[in-house]
């Protein structure tokens, strides 16, 4: 993909790599970046061969949020602050409705917007590296793109207020205690962990997989009953239709591997 400033994108097989690629300053995520990502997920939802997503960081930093000295000379542009936030905030909503499964790579510093960007993502897999931070209350500033709404959900009322109110530094010990990652392992492991976890997802079938996704995320935005009867629905239909579905259970009672059929279509 050309004409990328600052991000990096390449896709070997089914995955797409994209990785923040402004490391001297932390990979803000400032309007050209957040506008850059758009344009990849455009690319990548457009391409029948990704069906898994990495989302990455370049230096020491996954992302330490938004641009500070930007926002300190445009604070008061309330249109601007209206129009990067709405993209930010659009952004992450197709993170999360996006048939893609996303996974965040934290290997360094992870601070404020950086977590925003990585509680909309599906899995989170960090190094003993990593360092977490909301931080915007050390700026007298608010989360805008999720952060009092996401986070809650994630590791519960008390916590959330915790990691808000303080803004204190935490480890990846603790923001896996937390429910924050999904887990952490140490730096030296990262990459071959990493492997295994896209072997293990792209050997499930596609199908499945997209399901996974939509019935939790979907499901967490209505009531419990609502969501009983949104999965009721869904698993007769899927279970009834879906070729894959047919094959799991063929394979079970062959003792063999199954033979999954279902690709993405773009």
């Amino acid at each position: 993909m050309s004409g990328l400033q600052t991000i990096l994108y390449e896709r070997t097989g089914a995955i797409a790599t994209v990785t923040l690629n402004r490391p001297a300053e932390l990979n803000p995520l400032d309007e050209r970046t957040v506008a850059e990502l758009h344009r990849c997920l455009d690319e990548i939802e457009a391409d029948p061969q990704a069906e898994l997503v990495l989302l990455r960081g370049a230096g020491r930093a996954f992302s330490a949020g938004g641009d500070l000295k930007r926002a300190l000379t445009l604070h008061t542009d309330t249109d601007w602050m209206a129009a990067i936030g709405a993209n930010l905030r659009r952004l992450l909503e197709r993170f999360e409705r996006s048939e893609l499964l996303i996974i965040a790579v934290i290997d360094g510093l992870c601070v404020a917007g950086g977590i925003e960007l990585m509680l909309a993502c599906d899995y989170v897999l960090a190094s003993d590296r990593a360092r977490f931070s909301d931080g915007h209350l050390n700026f007298s500033l608010l989360p805008g793109a999720g952060g009092t709404q996401r986070l809650p959900r994630t590791v519960g009322v008390l916590r959330a207020k915790d990691v808000l109110l303080t803004a204190r530094m935490f480890d990846a010990q603790e923001a896996a205690a937390m429910q924050l990652v999904t887990r952490y392992v140490p730096a030296a492991e990262l990459e071959a962990e990493l492997g295994k976890l896209t072997t293990n997802l792209l050997e499930k079938s596609f199908s499945s997989r997209r399901a996974i996704k939509y019935l939790v995320n979907q499901g967490l935005r209505g009531s419990l009953a609502e969501g009983l009867q949104l999965e009721g629905a869904y698993v007769l239909h899927y279970e009834t239709t879906d070729p894959d579905a047919h094959e799991g259970l063929v394979a079970f009672s062959e003792k063999r591997k199954p033979r999954f059929r279902a690709r993405r279509t773009g």
